[in-house]
């Protein structure tokens, strides 16, 4: 498969533009925790989310999609591109 996905806790309005690193749930799912300074409504909290990872990972923002959870706060982001190299970006968070 080309590309990666992975789980994303959004907090809108969370003050700031940070990416809070890896958390794992009670079922020991993994996901990354973000926040966003600003709020959900018209996906202005979406499109935020996507420039914080393109900006953390240094890739496009045109490859990086919300595969799921568009309205929610657990989403599932899709990236483009090579999964062994995005993988280990990707830890490094």
């Amino acid at each position: 498969m080309n590309g990666i996905r992975f789980a994303v806790r959004l907090t809108p309005r969370g003050g700031r533009d940070a990416i809070d690193g890896w958390v794992q749930d009670s079922a020991g799912k993994k996901y990354l925790k973000a926040r966003v300074s600003l709020p959900p409504e018209d996906g202005k909290a979406n499109k935020a989310l996507i420039a914080l990872l393109a900006k953390a990972l240094d890739i496009p923002k045109s490859s990086i999609r919300i595969a799921a959870g568009g309205t929610s706060r657990l989403k599932t982001i899709q990236i483009d591109g090579d999964r062994a190299a995005l993988g280990a970006k990707l830890s490094e968070l």
